[in-house]
């Protein structure tokens, strides 16, 4: 991936920076006019005010940020969120409060990270089988610890 094209749908939206150079991760920030607070179990959709072009192949997978989740229970309402590289709406972001302790999302504060991977993009068919294995349908669990 040559490079990952990002566009500021409101003037007010932070471009994306790694934190380190060898960070995976890009830091996305809540583009808020005023604070958003959430109680415990509570969610709401952020806004970054940008909108992103990655490569054919590639994915944007947002993620919590680690600091976040640890030490205020905030997360991804929906796990991994995932932004196709044809989608060139402006990206949101699900987050929910876990924790007992109400917790405000400050203005420019950093609510999750981007990374961007390659995903596999090959075609899908119907099959009457599928190979054996040695595991075969051995479900939750079956592995043992």
């Amino acid at each position: 991936m040559s490079e990952i094209q990002f566009k500021k749908i409101d003037p007010a939206a932070v471009i994306p920076q790694r934190a380190t150079a060898g960070s995976a991760g890009l830091d996305l920030r809540a583009c808020l006019t005023e604070p958003v607070t959430l109680k415990k179990g509570e969610h709401a959709l952020i806004p970054t005010g940008l909108a992103v072009k990655v490569e054919d192949g590639f994915a944007a997978m947002l993620f919590a940020r680690s600091g976040l989740a640890i030490k205020h229970g905030i997360g991804l309402l929906n796990g991994v969120g995932v932004v196709d590289s044809d989608y060139r709406g402006e990206i949101r972001v699900g987050v929910i409060n876990q924790f007992e302790e109400t917790y405000t999302i400050e203005p420019n504060e950093r609510i999750a990270q981007m990374v961007v991977m390659p995903v596999s993009l090959a075609p899908v068919i119907e099959v009457d089988e599928l190979d054996e294995t040695d595991r075969g349908a051995g479900g939750f669990g079956s592995t043992g610890r």
